[in-house]
């Protein structure tokens, strides 16, 4: 005879790793700080190469007017407010990420823990019809 109670709990495991499962299963096998490392340095990464875009569009839609006031004064002040906005940028977008990356693989463990909590209920249950 089949148990509602188990058949539903199998139905919501079976769910579970059908949908966000395989991706938290992912998630949970690094460590915390790794992850959220590995992820941050991917997102300086990309925020390195849309950043020198962003400048060489700006570069390129001034370029004239940059011609006719071309001066070592203003040049070197220009390049002194890329590197700042540039140093802006990034701690903003590695603040952000790190938060970000730190509470999805949070949230993440906390689904796995439920899914290994349920998977043991499972079990007892298991055990107990069989006694």
């Amino acid at each position: 005879m089949l148990d509602e109670e188990r058949v539903k709990l199998m139905t919501r495991l079976a769910l579970y790793e059908q949908t966000k499962g395989q991706e938290d299963f992912k998630i949970s096998a690094y460590y915390r700080k790794d992850y959220a490392s590995l992820h941050v340095i991917c997102s300086l990464i990309s925020v390195t190469i849309g950043y020198a875009c962003v400048v060489a569009l700006v570069v390129l839609a001034m370029f004239d007017s940059l011609m006719a006031k071309m001066s070592n004064g203003l040049i070197l002040f220009l390049l002194l407010v890329v590197f700042i906005g540039y140093v802006v940028v990034m701690c903003i977008y590695a603040g952000l990420s790190s938060f970000i990356f730190n509470r999805k693989h949070k949230q993440a463990r906390q689904r796995v823990k439920k899914y290994n909590h349920n998977l043991i209920k499972l079990l007892k249950m298991y055990e107990k019809e069989n006694e």
